[in-house]
């Protein structure tokens, strides 16, 4: 099980690296003003969602399912880890439905709402890692 919880680790920092990453390029992508630049932030964008994230997401929950499985699914902090988990697979598509909308050029919102959109993450990244770490119920 050391080994699964290992990997589950490193599937999660991949999995974080582009849940920061694709915002940051959507900051930048809604910025570009020229074409050749847009279109550069089509390719990096898609690239990055479907070569990294969605692996990283699927392996991180597959982990996550075999370790629930070996250790069972005890302790309030685990259950509320699991909801921080859930909302995190939610905003994971919801930046593919971001992407979408940048892909058909119809991209709705500036620079500024990608910036605020870039620190969801932080924020469920500090929560997870303090109930896992510290388990405070």
């Amino acid at each position: 099980m050391v080994w699964i919880k290992a990997l589950h680790i490193v599937f999660v920092i991949a999995w974080f690296a582009g849940l920061f990453y694709l915002p940051r390029l959507f900051v930048y992508h809604a910025q570009s003003e020229d074409a050749p630049s847009r279109e550069r932030f089509k390719v990096m964008e898609r690239k990055l969602y479907r070569g990294i994230m969605m692996p990283a997401m699927l392996l991180t929950l597959a982990s996550g399912l075999w370790l629930w499985l070996g250790y069972g699914f005890a302790g309030g902090w685990l259950h509320l880890k699991v909801a921080l988990v859930v909302v995190l697979v939610a905003y994971h598509f919801w930046l593919r439905a971001l992407m979408g909308a940048f892909a058909r050029d119809a991209n709705r919102h500036g620079h500024v709402f990608y910036r605020w959109v870039n620190e969801m993450p932080t924020v469920l990244l500090v929560a997870i890692v303090i109930l896992v770490v510290v388990k405070p119920f």
